[in-house]
Order: structure tokens, then sequence, then C-alpha cells
């Protein structure tokens, strides 16, 4: 494992802390001097957390012993730790509160004391009452005799201790140089154990068994070094006396060219995983795949079945993945009816058995616990590759990071030895423990979390404005455009995906829809409201005019409601096609038949959808908007149309019942409300600030 460590890096944190801010970090406590500990525990902190190999999202912590002025002034002990909420990888010194060092170390000396007393008395020694909860594991860095300590999950360790003959794979390796503690609970128990443990000066580093590794140093560079080291010298291990892995899985017979895809995959398993009875208020999750070589490698061997059920690298792990992953076999492009049924029923049985799971376990504990929802978090298809699923795509992404790793875990276990995961039981009791539940629980989704929405036309005025209204509620966003630079402008401030697409062009379309299936699984909104505006009297325009009018403003919409209502279909729980009309629909303007006489024929497909797939718990409806300064709607066009009407510019901007120009903002909480409104289909909603000539009749 490589050092990372650079001096000149770490003399300039120093110095931009020294001074009142971090000049290479992300914000920070920018106006506040931070003292040298901490700033090199934040610098030795940023580097383990940027190595994926030994933490990943959110997992270690670290901490050192320094002091601080209190209240009055005086300088007193304490313990910087990191906080809750806090990711080791882009730490700022506010997300290692300061806690009195003194009474933690009371706290660890009585006998008894269960987690929520714990965490009390750790808040309740902050010296900033409004600082980040401390770790769950500070009295174990507290009672740890030395000043800096570092703590992560490296991977090569857990291959290790994840193992019946983990302890002395361990004490083989390291000697004397470290401190071996068998599996105990995060929590008090686990800080009266270290407390036993008698760590001393001969000690380099502490392993927890199934857990992680413990480094220590009188300074950030000794710890880092030494957690570098003590890797390293797992990692070679590992590389010795390797087992062969065997046999290899039987790959379908059909072809490469018949297997199905992962956009056809994604939406099935997407629906058979959403959450809730009845589909039309199903809380579907957003998927993740993942296929490279060692995904490959780890579906194709022989004891699958037998390694993927064991258990978690490590127990951090179970609450976003759950204890084990479900197991699917991949199927031929022709058969995707027979993989459906499969999947649905594995589906099922694998929720039963998370049923069973929690109610075997449960009675065992004291207390109350209300069971989570029993749907798989990593889903193995074999010859195909990883799917993961979250709230958000960022949560699915998580997942898939941590399926990886345990991958890796498993891989280099089995090369050793037999892996070995904590017990059921102990995976209970971390995945319904009260201090991960509290992070759970007072978390409300916005309207559209869980919901993947594409908007085309996205890098335009309007599909702008509609993708940051449907962002801003939690939406999963995807910008189409035929300016693929400008799509990606226009969705990364709001994490979406932007990509190139040419509505009139049936191969784009199909591409762009499978992208998004094997990106997040499936759609769940589709504004069609890609468009241009042509011009001319009806009986002189030429045919390629009006047929090109009518390529991007009626068969457009078409083909991407096909292609929408397709995948809808795949997932089983309905969906939201929202239509960008024109006022020219039903109030049609002088020398604007090009435009108005496509968009007329789109008002009837939006009812024709409604009609043919309402019973599929698809629901279309419409916008009839007009004058709504954009891209199409440009300086030029307004003046032309001000002139077609006879009236100024500004004039017919806000020529209207309510005297105002309308914005595409208005347009965008349009289309919002239909997609929010659940008994609603084949409507027509007028935004124009009020038109009695444009009403519907």
């Amino acid at each position: 494992m490589d050092n990372r460590w650079r001096d000149d890096e770490l003399a300039q944190l120093v110095d931009g802390y020294a001074t009142g801010g971090d000049p290479g970090g992300p914000g920070g406590l920018r106006g506040r001097k931070v003292n040298r500990d901490v700033a090199e525990l934040v610098y030795a902190s940023r580097l383990l957390g940027r190595d994926e190999r030994l933490v990943l999202h959110g997992g270690g912590n670290t901490s050192v012993k320094t002091t601080a002025s209190d209240a009055a002034g005086a300088q007193i002990n304490v313990l910087c730790v990191k906080g809750s909420g806090w990711d080791l990888a882009d730490i700022e010194p506010e997300g290692l509160p300061a806690v009195r060092l003194e009474p933690l170390c009371a706290v660890a000396e009585v006998d008894t004391l269960s987690d929520e007393e714990m965490v009390n008395a750790q808040r309740c020694n902050l010296l900033d009452s409004s600082s980040p909860t401390p770790s769950v594991e500070t009295l174990v860095h507290a009672t740890l005799p030395y000043k800096f300590v570092l703590h992560t999950h490296a991977n090569s360790l857990l291959s290790l201790t994840d193992q019946a003959e983990g302890e002395a794979l361990c004490r083989a390796v390291y000697g004397d140089i470290v401190t071996v503690i068998p599996y105990i609970m995060p929590g008090f128990d686990l800080a009266k154990a270290v407390m036993a443990a008698n760590c001393g000066p001969q000690h380099q580093g502490m392993i927890l068994l199934k857990h992680g590794i413990f480094s220590f140093g009188e300074t950030a560079r000794e710890a880092y070094d030494r957690m570098i080291d003590l890797v390293s010298q797992a990692e070679t291990r590992l590389g010795q006396d390797r087992k062969p892995v065997g046999a290899h899985y039987a790959s379908p017979d059909d072809p490469p060219d018949n297997i199905a895809s992962p956009a056809q995959v994604g939406p099935i398993l997407r629906g058979l995983t959403a959450l809730g009875d009845d589909k039309q208020n199903a809380l579907p999750f957003i998927l993740e795949f993942r296929s490279n070589q060692r995904i490959t490698d780890y579906l194709n061997r022989h004891d699958l079945e037998q390694v993927c059920q064991v258990g978690v690298a490590t127990p951090d792990h179970v609450i976003r993945t759950k204890r084990l992953p479900l197991l699917l076999d991949v199927p031929p492009r022709n058969s995707l009816e027979d993989f459906a049924k499969h999947a649905r029923e594995s589906v099922e049985a694998y929720a039963a058995e998370y049923a069973a799971y929690f109610k075997r376990n449960d009675a065992k504990l004291p207390g109350q616990r209300t069971m989570l929802d029993p749907m798989p978090r990593v889903i193995l298809v074999r010859g195909l590759g990883l799917f993961t699923l979250g709230k958000t795509a960022t949560e699915a992404r998580i997942v898939a990071d941590l399926a990886e790793a345990t991958m890796e875990v498993i891989t280099d276990a089995q090369a050793l030895g037999t892996f070995e995961s904590i017990t059921e039981a102990e995976t209970f009791e971390i995945e319904y423990w009260s201090l991960e539940q509290a992070k759970l629980k007072g978390a409300t989704e916005k309207p559209f979390t869980r919901r993947v929405v594409v908007i085309t036309g996205g890098a335009g005025t309007i599909g702008r404005a509609v993708g940051k209204a449907f962002a801003s509620r939690g939406a999963q966003i995807v910008l189409l455009d035929v300016d693929e630079e400008q799509a990606r402008d226009a969705a990364r401030p709001h994490h979406g995906l932007g990509l190139r697409c040419d509505v009139t062009k049936p191969a784009d379309v199909q591409a762009a829809f499978d992208h998004i299936c094997a990106t997040f699984g499936g759609v769940d909104v589709v504004v069609s409201n890609a468009g241009a505006a042509w011009e001319g009297r009806i009986g002189e325009v030429d045919d390629e005019t009006l047929r090109a009018s009518f390529e991007l403003n009626f068969f457009a919409h078409q083909t991407v409601a096909r292609h929408a209502v397709r995948i809808m279909q795949a997932q089983g729980f309905g969906g939201s096609l929202l239509f960008n009309i024109s006022k020219q629909a039903v109030n049609p303007g002088r020398d604007f038949g090009p435009y108005g006489l496509p968009k007329a024929a789109t008002m009837a497909l939006v009812r024709q959808y409604a009609l043919d797939y309402g019973e599929e718990g698809i629901r279309s409806n419409g916008i009839n908007a007009d004058r709504i300064r954009s891209n199409m709607l440009c300086p030029d066009m307004i003046q032309s149309r001000a002139q077609a009407r006879q009236v100024s510019e500004t004039d017919y901007m806000s020529g209207n019942l309510l005297r105002r120009e309308v914005t595409a903002e208005d347009v965008a909480e349009a289309f919002v409300s239909l997609a929010r409104a659940a008994g609603t289909t084949g409507a027509i909603l007028t935004v124009d600030g009020g038109n009695i000539a444009a009403a519907l009749r």
C-alpha cells in the first residue's frame, strides 16, 4: 500500500488553519484558527478517507488528544474525534468535535452503561453543544494511551480476520506489535474490552476481529505510517500460499448477443423490489448497475452460492447492504417473461426469509423494534453483473462500492482459508441497534425522492426550469438534448445526468432510454418538452417545412412516449407522461399553422395514451403554455409574433388576464403539479396567464 504522506501538503494545511482557514479544503472553519494537532489529524484523516481500500463512505474514525479553551478561556484537555455524519475523505475541523477528556475517561470506568447513556455522556461533555455527536467509538479512543489514534476497515485486514482462524493468522503476521481483540459490538462493552487489553508503548496498533484495525502514534505521521505498514503486511500475507479458485460457473449456452442487457433487466428488478401493495403509490428504489472484471470473476465462482450467503465483511456495512445479497441468473434476451417470473419468486422468497430472520432474532432481545423493509439492497445477476438499490442514486452507488469491497474481501479470504462473518444474531444486533436506527429516524423523503424524471429539450429554458423544479423535490433528473455539452451543464448543479439525444431519431431515443435504465434501473416521469416553431401561411408553406415540424412537434413525442411506456410496463407500477403542447392546439395564431397543427395532434396523443394505458397506472397529461420566453420564443420570434398580432412586444408578452409575463418557472411548477396529481389523467392544464380564447371547450 502506497504511503501518500507529503510534508509540504501538511505544511500548507497547517499554515492555512493557523491563519484562520484551510486554503486547500472545501470550506471548513474559515476565519477560525485551528491548532496544529487538529490540522495534522485533518490531513491524516483525509489521506485515509481517500483510499477506498481503507475506508468507504463514512467508515472509520480518527482522534487526537490535545488542549482547547473552555468558555472561561481556560486551557483544558480534550479529545477531538470524528463526529457522526462526517466522511474522512473531506473532513474539516468542525467534523472533529472536542470532548472534555477527563470526564470521558471517568465514564469509561463505570461498570455498566447503556448505549444511550454513553452517547448522552459524550454529548454532555462536548465543548460546543452545537457540534455533531461524537463517534460511537469515542470511549475507545479516549481510553487508549496514545495522542493520535486512527481506525479503518481495511479490506486486506478484513480478509485476514474474517476467518475461523483469524486470530491465529493475525498473530502470525504481526506478532506482539498489535493487540488482538475478539469481535465485540461497538459501544460501551467494546470500550471496556479495549481498556482490559492494556495497550502499551510496545503496541503499534490494535485489531478488532471481523471489524477493523487501529493504529497509534505520538504524531499524526507516526500513526498514519503505522496504519499503512500494518495494512501492507496484511496485503503481503494475502499474496502468499493462495488457493486456486477452482472450477468456474458455466455461463448460459446462449451466445452473448442473446443475453439480456442491464437496460432490460433493470426495470424488471426495479418493479419487483418496489415497496407497497398499491402500484399507484409504490415506493421504488433507484438502481446502480456495475460490471467489471472483478465482478465477473466473483460471479463466476463455482462456490458463489455458498460464499455470497455467509454475511457482511464488516458490521458497519449491514445498515446499507443488508446481511445477504439476492442471487439470480442472467436471462436470454428472448425469455424475459421467464426471468421476470423467476425473479419475482426469488424476491418473494428473499422477503419471506428476511421477515423470518427478523422474527427469530427480535425474540431474543429485549425492547421493541419495527422491521425494516425486506427488500435486498444487493442483487447479483450471474452472467451479467451487480445491481444495487437505494432511495437515491447516491445511496445506490454507496451500496455498490460496499458490495465491490465485500467481493474483494471474500475473494482474498477464500484464497487464504474460508470466509467467515459475524453471526446472524450479531448482525441483527447491529442492523437494529438503537444508535444506528436513530440515524434513520426523522428522515423524511421529498415528494420525488426515489423517482427518475426524464426531460427532453433539457438544455433549453423550459427544460432547465423543469429539471430544477423536480430536482429540488428530490428527483433524479435526466436531461436529454441535441447539445450534449449543454445538457450536462444544465444537469450538473442538480447532480443529474445529461445525455445527447435527437428526439426525431428513434435510434437516439432508444439508446437514451437504454442508458437511463442501465444507469438508474428505470423511469417514473417523462416530460416530453423538446420542440421548435415554424411559421408560414398554411396554404403557402412547403411540405418540407411542415414535415420537419411534425417530426419534432408530434412524432418525436410519440417516439419518446412509446419508449417510456415500454419501461413503465416492465416496472409494473405505472408512471407519468407529461407533454409540452401549446395554446396553439386550441387557439391557433395567424401564420403559425406549421407549428400549431402538430401541436393539435400532440394534444390528441396525450388523451390517447391516457385512454390506452390508464388501466396500467400510466397517466398522461399535458401543458398548454403560451408566450414563454425561451430558446424557441426568442427575441426575433417575439418581434415576429407581436407584429402578426399588431401589438407591442411588451403587450404581446403580457397579453393575458393577469397582465403579467408568464415564465418558464410557471410552466415547471405546472408539470410538477401534474406529476403529483395521482388521480388525474387525460388533462390539459393551461399556463398562459389567462386567455379565454385558448380555454378548452
